[in-house]
């Protein structure tokens, strides 16, 4: 899952990605209002964590814009400020949870997560199946048939993105910008890496390569 995170607290900002990178997720990072809302709008994004007190545009109105453009991804807005009207004007614009600065990490990753949740459990199942393959993206979960596959966070990343497609042919370029992040200039080949360690854990037949084009996850 893609994250955005609009905070001009540059330290912060690095410790957030890093953990929520860490927790699987790919993270891109802006530090201005102006430029948060036009990422937002172009990127596909599965949660934004948005700070109020950002240099363009501050985070109600960044909130509103989303929301009057008919973006509903869930935003959860961080602040330094503390006090019912500021929570009620944060939500009043359409933001989905308020979390006062200083908050605790494990507290800040409960609400994203539950957030996450929430979306899923309101539209499609949490849980994709293909063939006897089950991968529950709600508790980051992999079954095939009975049994229960470990998995890293990136390779249950990795495979999240072939199973939301299953079928069809993913690229390496749609798994990079997915499962790593907007700016990623690495070795794109990191992804034949973990290719390879799902199909070790996976069996080979369920992950099929097209050639030239990427990859297609069938029923096994």
């Amino acid at each position: 899952m893609r994250l955005l995170i609009v905070e001009d607290e540059r330290r912060l900002a690095v410790a957030l990605a890093k953990g929520l990178t860490a927790e699987g997720f790919a993270v891109d990072v802006v530090h201005d209002g102006l430029e948060g809302l036009h990422r937002a709008g172009e990127g596909s994004y599965d949660l934004i964590l948005l700070d109020i007190m950002l240099p363009g545009m501050n985070g109600y109105r960044v909130c509103a814009a989303l929301r009057a453009a008919g973006n509903d991804v869930p935003i959860l807005m961080l602040t330094a400020k503390d006090g019912e009207y500021d929570e009620a004007e944060g939500l009043d614009t359409g933001a989905d949870d308020y979390l006062t600065k200083p908050f605790s990490y494990v507290v800040l990753v409960a609400r994203v997560k539950a957030l996450l949740r929430r979306r899923a459990s309101a539209g499609a199942s949490p849980v994709l199946v293909v063939g006897d393959l089950r991968v529950d993206t709600a508790s980051r979960r992999v079954y095939a048939g009975e049994d229960e596959v470990v998995l890293t966070a990136k390779e249950f990343a990795v495979l999240e993105q072939f199973a939301v497609r299953a079928g069809e042919v993913v690229s390496k370029a749609q798994i990079l910008e997915h499962v790593w992040d907007f700016a990623y200039d690495g070795d794109p080949n990191i992804v034949e890496v973990y290719v390879s360690a799902l199909r070790r854990k996976l069996g080979a037949r369920r992950i099929q390569t097209v050639r030239g084009a990427g990859y297609r996850l069938v029923a096994g």
